[in-house]
């Protein structure tokens, strides 16, 4: 690695981590110019297991020694070329405006999406997020997916990016671990409808998590998955669908999804918050898949 110790905040060598908005981060003009930031040691070092480019480091000098075990990972795959720029606590406090519990960042190379074929290929249960626009709620749906063994996530062209850097840092990583991409790219109009098509193309059963009359509840589709199944409702391959905070799924959504699912819930509750509802679903369909 190269060293550097920033004599000012105002290094433009450091711009990714400052200046630069989300979206001139994301590069839509150029998605092979696109970066990301990954923030704390644990998370660059998932982004480095899965294979993801640095581009650079920014450090907080405390945490130099303890990170060597990173460093060498670098050199190893990507040679001793990539810079670490070297900042004191205050430092990296003024240049990203708050104080880093784990003071480290590195600025990542976006590499190219997958299609929803390559995605969902062996995949048994996937998510899609619907123009959830909340990180919080996509980096936290992204960490209940990998930790309760969902195939895949799509998201939809209208949905926040799971690389911004609130939602990878919340994520604490997984969204390198779990398999996803943009259904339909950054197609605005292809969701639902030519979305919802392709899913059914693979052989989905589309259930669309929202209340409604005809709605099922979410004991009944447990009672659909897995081998013990009768044979005239079994679900092979299934879509669970989220929709975005407040609204909910598009009418259209539920309208053309195969089901509409429902989580029993007391207390005159009628909904969770996305990342809540998404995580029970979860559990609830892993261990049917289970059994």
């Amino acid at each position: 690695m190269r060293f550097i110790h920033l004599g000012s905040v105002d290094d433009p060598r450091v711009e990714a981590y400052t200046n630069l908005t989300e979206l001139q981060l994301r590069n839509r003009l150029e998605p092979e110019k696109g970066v990301f930031i990954a923030e704390s040691p644990k998370v660059i070092t998932r982004a480095l297991a899965a294979g993801r480019e640095p581009i650079s480091l920014l450090v907080e000098e405390p945490w130099i020694d303890g990170m060597a075990d990173t460093f060498a990972t670098i050199d190893a795959r990507w040679g001793d070329d990539v810079p670490v720029y070297v900042a004191s606590p205050e430092q990296l406090r003024r240049l990203t405006g708050y104080r880093l519990h784990r003071g480290a960042l590195a600025a990542m190379r976006r590499w190219p999406l997958p299609s929803v074929g390559q995605v969902c290929a062996g995949a048994t249960r996937v998510a899609v997020l619907e123009n959830i626009v909340d990180h919080t709620n996509v980096g936290a749906i992204m960490r209940s997916a990998a930790a309760l063994d969902v195939d895949a996530v799509l998201v939809t062209p209208s949905c926040a990016d799971p690389l911004y850097r609130r939602a990878v840092r919340v994520s604490m990583g997984t969204v390198f671990q779990v398999p996803w991409t943009r259904i339909g790219g950054d197609d605005v109009r292809y969701w639902p409808w030519k979305g919802l098509e392709e899913l059914h193309g693979l052989g989905f059963t589309t259930a669309a998590m929202a209340l409604s009359d005809d709605s099922i509840s979410l004991d009944d589709l447990v009672g659909r998955l897995g081998p013990a199944a009768p044979a005239d409702e079994r679900i092979d391959r299934l879509a669970l669908i989220f929709g975005t905070e407040g609204d909910g799924l598009s009418r259209h959504t539920i309208a053309n999804a195969d089901l509409t699912v429902r989580i029993p819930m007391g207390h005159d509750v009628d909904s969770l918050n996305v990342a809540a509802s998404s995580a029970v679903a979860f559990y609830a369909t892993r261990d049917a898949r289970r059994r």
